[in-house]
């Protein structure tokens, strides 16, 4: 079947599922394959349940003349996605990043929304799949697409890039992360930039940048910008006013300043917020409505988190974490002034060769700054030489803090999403 008898379909039944515990009624169901999985087996399921079409990818299973057999599903979700972008004239954002793009992305989301009809990403379903499925929910009626994009091997981003086509371009930053995936540091340069190759390639299209950041300012050569940052001449400039915890910063924009106090935790999040200010006022939204967006923005999914319990003040950002998000928690937690800070820090995973490095580093940096207890969990951290107590697992842990209690202290939870810290909350 061509794409454009498909699209036929979609229009008539435009929702698109690919799960059929949560597909609804009378939508299309893509039979999506992993590597536990193989969703053509429940390609009858999905019609039984109400799904009027279900896309499979292997002939036994097309059953029925509502079960439509293509070479790829796949791919045809994702040429799907494309023909459909390309009937929109919804403008795309399109966001990526080693660090920050989740909420960078909800603040441009919560921003915009003051004066749009926007559609954003889901949570993080920012991949070769999540990327087509938002696609695909986009409306004639939604004004702007905010649309994340994650990677973790060269070509991901320019995949997803000929998918989405965006109008617009934001990397985030790009740090030490996937090294396992990419292969080294400068093959992650060349991933996240495949964005700004995709925005160079189109006619009108422009990137918002750290102007501040010179990595990024190189990669964006022969690109229209709209550049933020701490220099006051820049189309948007900030800076930090407190970090106690909550971030408060300032941003001026002509000759008007606005202070505007989050419940963001971490100086590092001075640009993501610059970031959604930025574009704010590129796309005319007003400088309250701005302030008040993100005022009234509140992180979640373990993400720079401020939880107070009935014996310690907690820093959650267990979502995930690389050498260069370990790095500026740790750096925004030496700088905060509370008393008596406590680490609780989990393996970094996907480093490959740099793996027992990159861990001793973050050892080295603890052992030459004043923390007054550190924890380290995980099989990377168990390596690592110093004196610190190391547990290799969650379970171990948590036997250690019911004999010894942690109290009136802030605690920063930092690890990546596979330690699965936040089950130790309970305990603090």
């Amino acid at each position: 079947m061509e794409i454009s008898e498909l699209y036929k379909i979609y229009k008539q039944y435009p929702e698109v599922s690919t799960d059929t515990r949560n597909a609804p009624k009378e939508s299309i169901f893509f039979a999506l394959k992993g590597a536990n999985f193989n969703g053509n087996e429940y390609a009858e399921k999905a019609v039984d349940r109400g799904c009027s079409y279900a896309i499979v990818d292997e002939a036994k299973y097309a059953t029925r003349p509502n079960i439509i057999l293509v070479e790829n599903a796949l791919e045809t979700l994702q040429e799907l996605a494309k023909h459909h972008r390309k009937q929109l004239k919804t403008p795309v954002i399109g966001i990526t990043g080693t660090n920050g793009k989740t909420t960078t992305k909800e603040l441009i989301t919560a921003v915009l929304s003051q004066e749009y009809n926007v559609i954003s990403t889901v949570g993080n379903l920012n991949n070769h799949i999540g990327v087509p499925l938002t696609i695909l929910r986009i409306k004639k009626e939604h004004e702007v697409a905010v649309i994340e994009m994650g990677a973790s091997h060269i070509g991901e981003i320019k995949l997803l890039s000929e998918i989405a086509q965006p109008n617009y371009g934001l990397i985030t930053n790009i740090g030490h992360a996937h090294i396992e995936g990419f292969g080294s540091y400068e093959n992650v340069i060349k991933a996240k930039g495949e964005l700004y190759d995709y925005i160079r390639s189109t006619r009108d299209g422009k990137i918002f940048i750290d102007f501040d950041n010179s990595l990024l300012r190189e990669m964006a050569e022969g690109i229209t910008s709209i550049d933020y940052g701490f220099e006051e001449d820049l189309f948007v400039s900030g800076k930090v006013i407190s970090i106690r915890p909550y971030l408060v910063f300032e941003w001026k924009f002509g000759n008007k300043r606005n202070k505007v106090k989050t419940k963001l935790i971490g100086e590092y999040n001075l640009m993501n917020t610059l970031a959604a200010v930025t574009i704010g006022k590129y796309m005319g939204v007003k400088a309250p409505l701005i302030c008040k967006a993100i005022e009234d923005y509140e992180p979640t999914n373990n993400r720079s988190q401020l939880k107070e319990t009935d014996r310690n003040m907690l820093i959650i950002d267990a979502y995930n974490a690389n050498p260069t998000s370990m790095h500026a928690a740790l750096e925004n937690f030496d700088h905060m002034d509370v008393s008596r800070k406590v680490l609780i820090l989990g393996d970094m995973k996907e480093l490959g060769p740099d793996t027992d490095m990159e861990h001793q580093k973050v050892a080295d940096y603890i052992s030459n700054h004043s923390f007054d207890k550190v924890i380290f969990i995980g099989d990377n951290f168990s390596r690592v030489n110093t004196n610190y107590p190391r547990f290799r697992d969650m379970e171990s842990l948590k036997d250690y803090l019911t004999v010894n209690p942690i109290e009136d202290s802030y605690i920063l939870l930092k690890g990546s999403r596979g330690i699965q810290l936040e089950k130790c909350i309970d305990m603090l």
